[in-house]
């Protein structure tokens, strides 16, 4: 994916948002202010996805984000970011799926590492 004037870092490209936007909730079109809400909504989430980051350091141009946190969580729970993945997992031609193998490998370490005392899994959200 090229990172021309107008596109920022993480978010989708038109051709790519187009095959996504039947898959979410809600009714709109390309032209309502629903969808540019939506499409912001989804950038921000692959932001966070993508960067690493905290979900306290997400750009304030996604919006706040305790209210892009519980909406991301409710999609979540709903079955939308499945559905979603396994669309853009079908395309042999998304580009924007492919992964880095060093991140591949440092997640593979981490994944070994041990907790630290008094940690929980638990007390961390998804």
């Amino acid at each position: 994916m090229e990172f021309g004037v107008g596109i920022k870092r993480y978010e989708l490209s038109t051709p790519q948002w187009r095959p996504i936007a039947p898959l979410l909730p809600g009714r709109f079109s390309d032209a309502d202010h629903g969808a540019a809400d939506t499409r912001q909504f989804v950038n921000g989430c692959l932001w966070i996805q993508r960067s690493g980051a905290s979900w306290c350091h997400l750009p304030e141009r996604y919006g706040q984000w305790q209210t892009v946190y519980r909406r991301f969580n409710r999609w979540r729970h709903a079955g939308v970011w499945e559905k979603v993945f396994e669309m853009l997992v079908a395309d042999p031609d998304n580009e924007y799926l492919m992964f880095d193998t060093d991140i591949l490998h440092a997640y593979q370490q981490a994944a070994n590492a041990k907790e630290p005392s008094g940690f929980s899994r638990q007390s961390v959200p998804d």
